[in-house]
Formats: structure tokens, C-alpha cells, sequence
């Protein structure tokens, strides 16, 4: 079935993934900016605010796949989006505008609360968009246009603090940033729920609370890919919770830190199209490989930079930013491909599966930056202190830990590689 006979032309398709903008643009700043926000301006220790992060998540452990049980019982993905919006819009301001004494529950409360609201919203959404592609490439196509929206949402949360921050410093920058958010989530948000194709219907699930959690975990693929996104997505996270401090202190440029992160964001949502294609070719499982082989010869060529080395540094945020466009394409659309293999019982169950997915996304976030943060202050290392112990210790957390835990994920993949991407079905490209 082509794509304009299922009525998906480009722009049922771009409007379907306009949500994945603000989105992003809503996750960025908790693992990249807070941290920093809360520890420089508000004076929370980096253990501190580590471990908060990482405490929000042990209620994530509950709460996702209990929310996308809870999906598939409503099974109206548009309806949950749009009651997300709201709360969503509510914790952001809070949590990029503090007020003056904000202290470590304030941090707690306001990232439960948005933590809570992105999760209804993204599993919605992601289920959304399991089930209304018919095939393995309008799949692919369809996670393309959201994880492309994405990263631009990403982009703008990357350069807009610096753009924004004036003589106020970044404090000010992120505060402004929160302004910018709410509109933003309306205009792409309405675009979604309005003009976006709808899912075919699907039976509300019946199923006890807890049947219905394990009945997603039952399917042996479904787990095997799960753990390989785990053990690669917490190697991709650790440098988003490290990369300020390594660009401040390594490379001691600290003025291009929104730089380097527009390359490397918008190097990834370029690269989508190229990751796309070479799916078809080879498929998406060898192409999700090739994508974490090139992230460990980049990263390895990071852990050997030092002080000024800005242009090296740039050219990694490229390559790197090539590496992540597979892990953000590829993963998602096997997911659904595995979905659609399990057979068409005409029950809603996407919300399951990807409660169980946005669960280990999150949870590969906060363990990098419940592990990476407090294993930087062991190491001896504090922003600002330029020691060669505590410089060495923080090389080793931001480039050498993620290519260790790349090789795990390299191993796992090629090991499960026939349970995890299944032939296609007869007639259907990759």
C-alpha cells in the first residue's frame, strides 16, 4: 500500500510529527540546563540534584506502563494529548523559572510534574503513530517526520538560553526560553490533533492491571530490543548530562556550548533521510549498527581532546550528531514493526509497549545522570576545577564510559539480531 493510498500524503505526514517538536524541545532542558540552572544559581550540589533526577524516575518505574495501560483501556490517543498539554505547559514554567530559594524539592515536585505530562503525551503519541502506518516504510516515514520535528524542537532548546540570555546570563535565557514554550506547544500541538490522519479503530483493552503490563514484557523480541535500547540509550544520555561541563572545562570554551549543541542536534535531523534510505537497503537492524559503530570512533576521538580544540570538537558534534539520527529512527520503527509482526488482533495494545519504551527512555536519562553526575565528584571533579586528575576523570565519564556501554549494545544487537527484526511480510519493503 503506498503512502497516498492510505492518505498519508507529506502533509498528513508532517502534521503528525509537528508535535514531536515542542516535545523535545520540553526534555532537552531537564538533563542538559537544569542541572547546571539548579546547581549554579541555586546552589545544589551536582550529587544533589543527580539523585532527585534519579529518585523522579523510581516513580516513572510506576507510572509509564501504567499509563500506557491505562491508554489502551481509553484508547483515544488524541484526547490524552491534548489533556497533557496543559500540565505540561504548567511544569515547564516552573521549573526554568524557579523562584528565589527554590531548593531541592521544588526541583522534585515541579520535574515529577512534568516528567507526568510528558509521558501521557508521548505515549499517546507514539502509539498514535504505531498504529496508523499500514507498512514497514510508511513505519519508517512516519517515526522519521516525528524524530526530524524533534530535533529541531531540540535545536531551538539548545541555542535559544544563549540567544535569550542577554546580561542576565543563562538563568535569564532559560526563563525567557519558558515564555517561548507555551505558544509553541499550541501552534504545533493544534496542528497534531487537528490535521494528523487517525489510527484505525481499535477494542479497549479489558485486561487486569497487571496482565496487562506483562502481557507486552511476554513477547520475547519485544524484551530483547528493549534491553538494547536501554544499554545503548543510556551511552547516548551520559554526554547530554555531561556535555556543558566537558565543553566549560575540557575544551574551556564554555561561549559555544549552545554551538556545538545546535551542530550536533541538527546534524541528527539532517541525517534522517540518509538513515532512511539505508534501512531500505539494508535494513533497519544494520543500519541501527552502523549508526553505534561510527558513535564509538567518535567518541573515542573525543576522550583525546583538550583545552581550545574547538574545531575537532565541532566536527565531532557532526558525526556524532550522524550516530544519533539512527538510534533516534531506527529503534522506534522496529518497535512498530514488531507491533504489526504479533498479528492483527484489532486490540489496542501500543500504549503498552511504548509505556514500557518511554519508561526505559526516561530511565536511561536519569540513570546518566544519577550514575554519570555523582561518579564526576568522586572522580575529584567540580565545575570550574581544572585539575589534570579531575579534567582526566571527567574525559573518561563524558567519552570513555558511553563507548563502553556502545559495546554492549553492539554485542546484544548482533547476538538477538533474527528475534529482533522480523522478515517482512510478503510484498512489503523495509
Amino acid at each position: 500500500m503506498s503512502a497516498a493510498d492510505a492518505g498519508f500524503g507529506r502533509s498528513a505526514i508532517l502534521a503528525y510529527g509537528a508535535l514531536g517538536l515542542p516535545l523535545a524541545f520540553a526534555a532537552l532542558p531537564i538533563y542538559v540546563y537544569v542541572p547546571r540552572l539548579y546547581a549554579d544559581s541555586l546552589g545544589l550540589s551536582l550529587a544533589t540534584v543527580g539523585f532527585v533526577l534519579l529518585g523522579v524516575r523510581v516513580f516513572d518505574a510506576v507510572s509509564d506502563p501504567l499509563i500506557g495501560w491505562l491508554s489502551d483501556r481509553l484508547a483515544g490517543r488524541r484526547l490524552l494529548v491534548l489533556s497533557a498539554m496543559p500540565l505540561l505547559a504548567v511544569g515547564m514554567f516552573g521549573l526554568l523559572v524557579p523562584p528565589q530559594g527554590a531548593g531541592a524539592l521544588w526541583l522534585a515536585v515541579l520535574v515529577t510534574l512534568v516528567s507526568l505530562a510528558y509521558s501521557v503525551a508521548t505515549i499517546a503519541y507514539n502509539a498514535w503513530g504505531a498504529e496508523v502506518a499500514p507498512t514497514r516504510a510508511l513505519r519508517t516515514r512516519v517515526v522519521a517526520s516525528r524524530e526530524a520535528f524533534a530535533l529541531f524542537g531540540v535545536v531551538m532548546a539548545a541555542a535559544l538560553p544563549g540567544l535569550l540570555a542577554a546580561e542576565g546570563g543563562e538563568a535569564q535565557g532559560l526563563s525567557r526560553m519558558a515564555w517561548l514554550f507555551i505558544p509553541l506547544l499550541m501552534l504545533c500541538g493544534g496542528w497534531t490533533l487537528l490535521a494528523a490522519p487517525l489510527a484505525p479503530p481499535r477494542r479497549h483493552m479489558r485486561q487486569p492491571v497487571l496482565a496487562g503490563l506483562l502481557a507486552a514484557l511476554s513477547c520475547r523480541p519485544f524484551r530483547k530490543l528493549l534491553l538494547v535500547f536501554a544499554a545503548n540509550g543510556i551511552a547516548a544520555a551520559i554526554p547530554s548530562a555531561t556535555v556543558l561541563f566537558f565543553v566549560a572545562d575540557v575544551l574551556q570554551a564554555p561561549q559555544l556550548a549552545g554551538l556545538f549543541l545546535v551542530l550536533y542536534f541538527l546534524s541528527a535531523a539532517l541525517s534522517l533521510p540518509a538513515w532512511a534510505s539505508l534501512s531500505r537497503r539494508i535494513g533497519k537492524l544494520q543500519t541501527w549498527l552502523a549508526g553505534m559503530v561510527l558513535a564509538v570512533l567518535v567518541f573515542a576521538w573525543a576522550s583525546l581532546l583538550g583545552a581550545g580544540e574547538t574545531t575537532a570538537y565541532a566536527a565531532i558534534c557532526i558525526l556524532s550528531g550522524m550516530a544519533l539520527g539512527a538510534d533516534l529512527a531506527m529503534p522506534p520503527s522496529m518497535l512498530a514493526d514488531l507491533l504489526a509482526g504479533e498479528g492483527d488482533s484489532g486490540d489496542a495494545r501500543a500504549g503498552s509497549w511504548f509505556g514500557w519504551w518511554n519508561f526505559v527512555t526516561k530511565a536511561n536519562l536519569a540513570l546518566a545522570a544519577g550514575l554519570s553526575l555523582p561518579l564526576l565528584g568522586w572522580l575529584g571533579y567540580a565545575p570550574g576545577v581544572r585539575s589534570a586528575d579531575a579534567l582526566s576523570g571527567l574525559a573518561t565519564v563524558y567519552a570513555l564510559l558511553p563507548v563502553a556501554l556502545k559495546f554492549v549494545a553492539i554485542g546484544l544487537l548482533w547476538h538477538w539480531r533474527s528475534a529482533i527484526e522480523p522478515a517482512p511480510k510478503h510484498g512489503e519493503t523495509a
